[in-house]
């Protein structure tokens, strides 16, 4: 099944990456404006084209994503799904976004695909074969050990109490780190630290969705990764995610 769960993530990664890759530049319907975020219909029907495949190959499995859950949520199989992350980017023409979808079983990520469709860039992991891949070649987190050679990427989420915790930390990299980043995608900055390109992606408030299919890849890559519950927002994390070369302050 193992493999089955690998094939089906990735052949609903590229079938929406398709349909997303078909609509970047033009003229989006957009379902909601807020003051720091943008919903688009175009989300809804990635999602939905995503969950087509998967529910084809595995009817009893749950859906859990970004546009909504479908089945049971207690199934001890679910599939994380996020449709578009970066979806201010992609409708600001920032060619810097990507599909991302894993597979569950009890609280185990098995299985991570994530897609940037404009780069034509496809991460796979898979725990059954302890495997990590960008265009199916292996990866690995970077090999850097000092702070002062590192990339860091920090994402801060639009809240007030996630601001005020977020800046300081973009301070202290700034002052600390070679460069920082922030790049509107935290599933590429996940992606980006299993690949070795950053030496670590920081955020204080995100959704699962945004980080599932990269939890998997940055461990099979060789890396660490830090997740806790948030303490007042249910259903969102904190998270460091890095090589495990470097040594940083708990969030």
């Amino acid at each position: 099944m193992d493999k089955q769960l690998l094939a089906t993530a990735r052949e609903a990664a590229l079938t929406a990456g398709g349909l997303i890759r078909g609509h970047f530049g033009r003229d989006l319907n957009v379902d909601a404006a807020e003051a720091h975020d943008i919903k688009l219909e175009l989300d809804r029907r990635s999602q939905a084209l995503i969950e087509s495949i998967v529910l084809e190959r595995f009817p009893d499995h749950a859906i859990y994503g970004e546009e909504g859950m479908r089945g049971d949520p207690a199934a001890e199989d679910q599939w994380i799904i996020d449709p578009i992350d970066g979806t201010v980017n992609f409708f600001y023409g920032i060619p810097h976004f990507a599909i991302s979808i894993a597979h569950r079983r009890g609280s185990v990520i098995t299985t991570g695909v994530i897609y940037d469709p404009i780069r034509e860039e496809l991460w796979e992991a898979s725990r059954a074969s302890w495997s990590v891949t960008l265009n199916d070649r292996a990866i690995q987190v970077s090999s850097r050990d000092r702070l002062a050679d590192a990339i860091v990427s920090i994402g801060v989420s639009k809240t007030v109490a996630a601001i005020d915790k977020g800046l300081p930390l973009l301070g202290e990299m700034m002052r600390s780190a070679r460069k920082t980043r922030m790049m509107g995608s935290a599933t590429l900055d996940i992606a980006y630290v299993a690949t070795g390109r950053l030496d670590a992606y920081i955020e204080s408030q995100i959704s699962l969705w945004d980080i599932a299919a990269g939890l998997l890849m940055v461990e099979l890559a060789g890396g660490v990764v830090d997740l806790q519950p948030h303490a007042t927002v249910a259903d969102k994390f904190s998270i460091l995610a890095s090589s495990g070369k470097i040594a940083f302050s708990p969030l």
